[in-house]
């Protein structure tokens, strides 16, 4: 197929027959022009999906249409931010950008609430606010949110549409972008669309993976992983009402959509604009690896996966360009990076850097991290890492087994080590972490955990063990401390910021109480909001914790603002003797360098001085501290759990 030369017939075709008087003159145009410019990518990449489909080019214009109105329906305030990111699209690797993970009911608890975080989110630092899933929802347990039953609606409980869309202006006007999950795998057995399929509508259960009987769930079922597998054996759920068996690769109440029918495609770029046209400025895109299945392999990462996400990311810049895509691919580390691009998403989580800081906090050693993320952490220059060290999931230990091994490390005993050590059940091993997704087959598991759990404070403070409650602080900022400087956008997870330990209240809730991720899943209120801004008298050992990490991470995220070597800046992963330490350089084109070293240890390290003689200085400055080294030192000597930036002068 000669894709240029059909996709401009295809195009001529659709624009002689496409109705656009709904639009301005000055929309038209634009409209008219973006699609020049971007339909021949999207028409090869629908065709390479549908055009074996005899109503491919049907639904093909029934998109150009959806489009339209996404353009029709874009208030002049976005536009206009269209325009400025269209001017400036690396945006998202400047250094003052800053992100924060919420759910609003325990931060706000309504949308309404949110606007008095707003100070809160500007002292801290905040730039980028990602609001978790507020969708409307099954009541009881709906996966925290991520089985949507309408994604037009918020949930009732947590406000409306208009006060969620009153919110987005208010952070844009503050400088803060908002952040909103896209869970465009499945939606709740509750939607619309569900309830049609369940009524016996054949347009809507084509929406769907819906199967008479267990012949071909059993041919899939053979090569699909469990994903929850401690709720519900297998990957089918068998709906009474249809009687048929549903796909349900997460819960039974979550039905997996159906991308081998186009009329899915489209309608899932309705919502996608709907929310990009509430004003926020990312997507998340939730469980993306899983949208294509293919007989024969796991479903997961397959290739019309990555189509698909690029023709969803095209239809945005035709529609809503100044919106971006943030990958959340919990999956091996060489697939990651896979999604990792200019054209399919612009942002990425980390789970390889997330999961191996935990490693080496455990071992005390840096060798698997500075190993795989000398192999990984490399990605396109328009791209960058959204880097975390907790969020409101789970910590798996999706490091790749081929370094492992490379470096005499036997992946499966190892992964059963961590698991060991963060659930408290190795001696010796400082954190209160809970297990999770614990497999009767295997016994294999997940970590659940708050920072502060994971890092010691739990535990140092039932013991009231000051020296303790320091290093439990002291792991606290390290984490961070690397994720703000190695290059990427820093996410913060609310409640780490102020070190709230783990929330045990959902045992006493029958709709949580199997889901032990929400023992990291915390309320963070008002009052803690305002120790953290102000200072306390009398304050409690917890308090004094408290007030630390937040001041630390505050000051640490002001120097990060101050210092463009933090933003637009490669990173070289380095190589040094000391196994206890991590070393990395950044550098920009204004010819800064910045090295940072970090003491995974709980006793003193050394790091030999021709780490720094390599790259050719004469003089540093610990931004940190304000120390400053002439150059002249025999060695550098990192106390426990320190943490060195030195900004370079040659």
């Amino acid at each position: 197929m000669n894709y240029a030369a059909d996709s401009q017939l295809c195009l001529d075709r659709i624009l002689a027959s496409i109705d656009l008087s709904g639009l301005t003159k000055k929309d038209a145009s634009l409209f008219t022009r973006r699609l020049h410019a971007h339909f021949p990518a999207l028409f090869e990449k629908f065709v390479h999906v549908y055009g074996h489909q005899y109503d491919c080019y049907f639904h093909l214009q029934k998109l150009v249409e959806t489009l339209r109105n996404g353009v029709k329906e874009r208030k002049p305030t976005l536009k206009k931010l269209d325009d400025e990111r269209l001017k400036n699209p690396l945006w998202y690797r400047h250094q003052s950008q800053v992100g924060m993970a919420a759910y609003v009911d325990l931060l706000g608890p309504t949308l309404s609430d949110l606007h008095k975080r707003i100070p809160y989110f500007k002292a801290l630092g905040v730039t980028y606010l990602h609001l978790m899933p507020l969708y409307d929802a099954p009541a009881g347990d709906s996966d925290g949110g991520y089985a949507v039953s309408d994604y037009r609606k918020v949930n009732p409980s947590l406000g409306t549409m208009a006060e969620l869309e009153k919110l987005a202006n208010a952070l844009q006007k503050e400088g803060i972008n908002l952040v909103l999950d896209f869970v465009f795998n499945h939606t709740s057995d509750e939607h619309r669309w569900a309830k049609a399929a369940l009524q016996g509508d054949k347009q809507y259960q084509n929406y769907y993976y819906l199967f008479d009987d267990r012949t071909i769930p059993d041919q899939f079922e053979h090569t699909l992983r469990e994903i929850f597998p401690q709720v519900r054996r297998g990957s089918f759920t068998y709906n009474d009402a249809m009687e048929k068996w549903v796909w349900t690769t997460f819960n039974s109440f979550q039905w997996d959509l159906n991308y081998s029918n186009p009329e899915v495609f489209n309608a899932i770029t309705s919502e996608m604009l709907f929310l990009a046209n509430i004003g926020c400025a990312a997507l998340r895109l939730d469980a993306l690896a899983f949208i294509w299945k293919e007989m024969g392999t796991n479903c997961e990462n397959q290739d019309k996966a990555h189509t698909l996400i690029q023709a969803f990311n095209t239809c945005l810049q035709i529609a809503a360009p100044a919106v971006v895509f943030k990958s959340e691919a919990i999956v091996h580390p060489d697939e990651v990076l896979k999604y990792i691009e200019k054209d399919e998403c612009q942002l990425s989580y980390n789970p390889l850097l997330m999961a191996l800081l935990w490693n080496s906090l455990a071992t005390r050693k840096t060798r698997l991290l500075t190993r795989s993320m000398q192999k990984s952490f490399s990605i396109s220059s328009e791209c960058t890492w959204v880097n975390y060290v907790r969020c409101h999931d789970d910590i798996g230990w999706t490091f790749d087994d081929a370094v492992a091994q490379e470096l005499g490390i036997n992946p499966y005993d190892h992964r059963y080590f961590l698991n060991q050590f963060y659930t408290g059940r190795f001696e010796g091993s400082f954190a209160n972490g809970v297990p999770f997704a614990e497999n009767p087959s295997n016994g294999d598991c997940r970590v659940c955990g708050s920072l502060a759990s994971l890092c010691g404070l739990e535990g140092a403070l039932k013991e009231q063990d000051k020296d303790a409650i320091d290093d439990a602080v002291k792991r606290m900022l390290l984490l961070y401390g690397i994720t703000f400087s190695i290059g990427g956008i820093p996410l913060l997870y609310s409640s780490d910021e102020i070190a709230k330990l783990n929330d045990y209240s959902y045992r006493n809730h029958d709709d949580k109480k199997h889901d032990d991720r929400w023992v990291n899943r915390i309320a963070v209120t008002e009052h803690d909001t305002a120790l953290a801004l102000a200072s306390c008298e009398a304050p409690t050992l917890q308090e004094e914790a408290s007030k630390a990490v937040f001041d630390g991470l505050q000051a640490m995220l002001s120097i990060r603002k101050e210092n463009t070597i933090f933003g637009d800046a490669t990173t070289t992963i380095l190589e040094i003797d000391n196994l206890h330490c991590f070393a990395f350089l950044r550098e920009n084109s204004h010819e800064e360098k910045l090295l940072v070293l970090c003491n995974f240890s709980d006793h003193e390290q050394k790091i030999e001085p021709r780490v720094l003689e390599a790259i050719n200085y004469q003089s540093s400055i610990d931004l940190l501290t304000q120390h400053s080294l002439s150059g002249n030192e025999a060695t550098l000597v990192l106390k426990p759990l320190q943490q060195m930036w030195l900004h370079l002068n040659k």
